[in-house]
């Protein structure tokens, strides 16, 4: 099979850092929910689908124009917490909502971008975040501009640092200059991310190819392409 890109930027939250599920354990454990990690890491997912739904029902243009409350809504419902019991679940899990949440590394998603790396392709990270994803990233081992720990890429963003947020296609600017600067048209630049509003949405937008990564189907009925994991983009490279 030809290859179909030549370079790929990633999201960082809910690709490659989750919110930290130690943390959001005091939310779900006193009021009977799954604890477990993996099922705390799963529930994101689900999140993220309860929040790219109520962004189409209200005709929203992005995800960061209105409460996360569906976001840990379906969290809850997710790890089984009683319907007597969630508004108190939720209201835990409000008060810990903050950017600095997001640094749980997925593992699988870090292997996944090591082989990546070692297959030669360009890569990069855009994310809407608070002025903090590229340390988190570079701290959790993930990956780093140039060496480090984790995995060496070309370029972290940052929209806080930019002034700017995904779906917006300026986010994008700075990376796709530096690909096409490589000699990579932007049609063959993958944009993976876990949210259909902000980020099939910002890859559109921008001119990239979008690739929802949606590991549990909660995205079904969404007009994109999706993929189960990051090791499938490895299949389009």
């Amino acid at each position: 099979m030809s290859p179909r890109f030549d370079a790929v930027l990633f999201d960082a939250g809910g690709v490659f850092i989750l919110p930290d599920p130690v943390a959001m354990s005091r939310a779900v454990a006193p009021f009977g929910g799954d604890a477990s990690i993996p099922s705390l890491m799963r529930a994101h997912y689900a999140g993220m689908a309860n929040l790219d739904r109520y962004a189409a029902a209200h005709a929203k243009d992005t995800i960061d124009s209105f409460s996360w409350e569906p976001y840990r809504e379906a969290y809850m419902d997710c790890v089984g917490i009683p319907d007597q019991h969630k508004s108190q679940a939720q209201e835990i899990a409000r008060k810990m909502f903050s950017p600095f949440l997001w640094r749980f590394p997925i593992d699988d998603s870090v292997a996944a971008l090591w082989r990546l790396h070692l297959h030669g392709l360009p890569i990069g990270v855009v994310s809407n975040a608070s002025g903090q994803v590229e340390a988190t990233l570079a701290a959790q081992c993930v990956c780093q501009v140039g060496s480090g720990a984790g995995v060496p890429v070309l370029i972290v963003t940052d929209s806080h640092a930019v002034g700017v947020a995904k779906p917006h296609p300026g986010v994008f600017a700075n990376a796709i200059a530096l690909l096409n600067s490589r000699g990579i048209s932007t049609d063959r630049i993958a944009y993976v991310g876990d949210s259909y509003v902000n980020d099939v949405g910002g890859a559109r937008n921008a001119g990239l190819h979008p690739l929802l990564l949606d590991p549990y189907d909660d995205h079904a009925e969404f007009d994109c392409e999706r993929i189960t994991s990051v090791h499938d983009v490895m299949n389009f490279v």
